[in-house]
This record gives structure tokens, sequence and C-alpha cells, in this order.
């Protein structure tokens, strides 16, 4: 099983613009009452006043596994017409489909006849399906929405919900023309999170640390030159001696964290009271869908696609995430080349696993014990380096 996180510098290549150090106020110490007489202080380092996330076997409070539906060429928004039917794809997002909602959404209605008044299909009950429900809505159309599963029964559930658009495609097989499709949907989707921003949906900022051993590297999605650089907001590069974290490098950048325990069940209540049928049913295959009454058709299924459509390319990548202990003092994202952690109101989300071709959804022991120890050791470290400066 490859135990390596699939957030690569190598694909991701984060960087952005450039910003201040920032620190929480209620975990400065003291002001000296007299710094006269006191010795010149020590440069502040970033993150020395972060507080360290508290991982132990005793904090655990679930297990989850999901499988992201993963295309090495990327997702497809693709138009077929047959028998008086427009049948409209919108899936395989990897593991950046709750970031890319709704940009992808949008691209799969830019593809469709006149809307309004119009009578349509939604396939798919996750975060791409009510994504494209609510904006069929938004620009008049009537919709039903087929599903067989509805939150917090699907997989948009088990997301980190870090609102960065990465493990979406192998970039060796990236054309110029899904390049194009990306960052469309990537520019308007992370827009339209910014509206949603505040408890109402479960969306806030925060600011992410990447790890390194050595110089972070740039890539083709981000960093200076990248095609999504400049939504990668109060970037920063720190070298040793410059931060307080346990690595020779780290990256900083802002970006949102969504809780989808909070913005799946606000989406899905917004459809309902637009008007939205839902149906619950699975189909067996292609023929049962074009049965369907409407004549416009959006497929947001997923990994369902595979076998409804034929997509032999869709394949699932299994995630495991183990969740501690909410801690409300820990207010950032970290990220390693092997671990990450996303504090979220239901918990502290820590991940690391991305396991190509598993479509075996049962928790692994083994993973459960990698995943703790490795975010565990990180973070111990962090408070090391904390108290030698203190």
């Amino acid at each position: 099983m490859n135990r390596r996180l699939a957030i690569s510098l190598a694909l991701g290549g984060l960087a952005g613009v450039p910003g201040c150090r920032q620190r929480r106020a209620s975990s400065a110490p003291p002001a000296d009452p007299d710094p006269v007489k006191s010795p010149a202080a020590s440069p502040e380092l970033e993150g020395q006043f972060l507080a360290p996330v508290r991982i132990d076997p005793s904090l655990r409070i679930r297990t989850v596994t999901g499988l992201r539906p993963f295309r090495p060429s990327g997702f497809v928004v693709r138009r077929e017409d047959f028998g008086g039917k427009s049948l409209i794809h919108n899936y395989g997002h990897g593991g950046g489909g709750m970031t890319l909602s709704w940009g992808s959404a949008n691209l799969a209605l830019q593809l469709a006849p006149p809307l309004a008044g119009v009578s349509c299909a939604v396939l798919g009950g996750g975060v791409m399906g009510l994504s494209t429900a609510r904006l069929l809505q938004l620009r008049g159309a009537e919709v039903t929405l087929y599903t067989r599963d509805l939150p917090p029964e699907t997989t948009s559930n088990i997301a980190g919900a870090q609102c960065w658009p990465v493990s979406v495609f192998d970039n060796s097989r990236r054309t110029e023309e899904f390049g194009a499709q990306y960052v469309e949907a990537a520019n308007f989707s992370i827009r339209y999170f910014q509206n949603l921003v505040g408890p109402r949906w479960g969306v806030r900022w925060l600011p992410n640390y990447y790890l390194s051993d050595g110089p972070p590297a740039d890539g083709w999605i981000g960093g200076p030159g990248g095609v999504l650089h400049h939504l990668q907001t109060g970037f920063r590069d720190f070298g040793p001696g410059e931060h307080a974290f346990p690595a020779n490098h780290v990256r900083r950048f802002h970006t949102m964290l969504i809780e989808p325990s909070v913005y799946l069940p606000t989406l899905l209540r917004d459809v309902r009271s637009a008007g939205a049928g839902i149906v619950i049913r699975e189909f067996g295959n292609a023929a049962e869908v074009m049965q369907l009454p409407q004549t416009i058709i959006f497929n947001c299924s997923g990994l369902g696609a595979r076998r409804l459509f034929g997509d032999e390319e869709l394949i699932p990548i299994k995630g495991q995430l183990e969740v501690v202990l909410p801690q409300p003092a820990v207010e950032y994202n970290l990220i390693t080349n092997s671990f990450y952690m996303f504090p979220r109101a239901d918990g502290i989300i820590l991940g690391g696993t991305f396991d190509r071709g598993n479509w075996n959804l049962e928790p692994e022991d083994s993973v459960r014990d990698f995943i703790l120890e490795g975010n565990r050791s990180t973070f111990e470290k962090m408070r090391e380096i904390q108290a030698n400066r203190s």
C-alpha cells in the first residue's frame, strides 16, 4: 500500500502572494514590564506561538475511510446527445471534488441548452451532484435529484475538505485542453467559496504550512508562474532558523477549510428549499438512466460512472482518516510529505494515505497506527522546539 500523501509538491508546487507573518495574539508571551533593562529578545519565528496538536490513542474518536473517484487524465465534463436527450457528464475529481465543485458544475451547465423553466435530472447526492443541482436552480431550471445516498452517507462527508485542488490528475497525463478546464473550474470555485465564508456554511480561512527537508518545489499548479499562483494568498517560504517547525523548510499560504458536517447539510437544505425533488434510487446501467423523463441529465455519479457508463479509466483511491477530539486552539493546517492535519469543529482530521486501485472500505489497524504515530511525532517535535524558545 502506498503510504505517501497525495498532496505532492511536484504536482501542486505551492506558492502565492507575499504576506505578513501571523500569530495568535492570545498565545503571545506577556509584554516585558521593563524592556530597557531586558536583554534583546530573540526574533519571533514563524509558528512559534501555534498550538501543537495533542495526539494520543485515548483521544481518537473515530476512523473513517472513503474512495476518491480518480482519473489519471483528469475529471470529465462532457456532453453526449442521443435519443432526443442530452447527457452531461461531471465526474472523476479525485481528491479535489469539494474544492472544484462549484467550478466544475459551472462548466457542466455551460454545455446545456437554455435552462430557464427546463426540467433537469441530476445523478448523485454528493458535493458534485448537490452543487450542480443548486446552480441549475439559480439559473431557473427545475431539478430532480436521483441518488443512492444523501449526506451524511456520501463520500463527500469523508473529505478532508481543504480548499485547494490537488490529487486531481497525474501531471504526466495532463493535456492542454484539460489544463484549461481545470484552471477555469478552480478559479470559479474558489471565488464562489469566498461568498460562503462564515458559520452558516462552515467555511473559514486558515494558514497552511507545508513542511519539507529540501526547498519547496514550484510546479505547474502553484509557485511563481503556476497557473493558480494568484489563489495562494499570504505566501512565504521560510528557511532554516526562520520557523518553529520540525523541518528544514516551510511554505505557508492561506486557503479556506470546509466543514463537511456543516456545509453539506446546508447545501442539501438549500436544494430542497428551492423545490428540488429527491428520489432515492440506484441505477443498474445507462439504459435505466436514459429512461428518466427529463431530457437533460447531469451525471455526477462519481465512481458510479465506471459501471454505468463504462469509464474504465476511473479508479478508486482509498483514503483512511483518523479523527481525534476537537482542539479549538489549533487554527492552522499542517502538511508534510507523508501526513496532514486539518482542524475542524467535529474533530482534528489526521490523514496520510492515497491507496490507488483499492476498493476495500474496511479500516486497517496498521494504517491507523501509521497515521497517529507519524502525526504525533511531528507535533511532539514542534512542541520541543517551542519549549526551547521560551
